[in-house]
């Protein structure tokens, strides 16, 4: 039984956004006392990972999806991932604009795959 192509794309993307949103933001928190090469450098190999995975997830969904539809899943697919790691990882508190940047993802997604 084949997956759909939504969901491999989608759970590819998932992955990569979780390497992404830590070398981008887990230096902040594991890496301050070091150099900030040091801390680039790391994140770089890290993101590594997130673009293994990235690439084969839009290259997949493009076979059935736009640019446009595969970048605001990327976006949705972001805060989905960024709201827990920000709020567990680096205990941020919870802000109710999350809520409202979520609905404003809600409407992009929307006007993006309506057809």
């Amino acid at each position: 039984m084949q997956i759909p192509i939504i969901l491999q794309t989608t759970g590819l993307l998932v992955l990569s956004n979780v390497f992404m949103t830590v070398a981008w933001y887990g230096h902040l928190k594991n890496l301050a006392s070091k150099p900030w090469w040091i801390a680039a450098l790391i994140s770089w190999g890290i993101a590594l990972f997130e673009y293994l995975l990235q690439v084969p997830a839009n290259r997949l969904g493009y076979t059935q999806y736009s640019l446009a539809q595969l970048k605001i899943l990327q976006e949705v697919l972001t805060l989905l991932v960024f709201l827990p790691f920000a709020m567990f990882y680096m205990n941020q508190p919870f802000k109710l604009d999350y809520v409202w940047a979520g609905l404003c993802l809600v409407g992009a997604v929307y006007f993006i795959f309506r057809n």
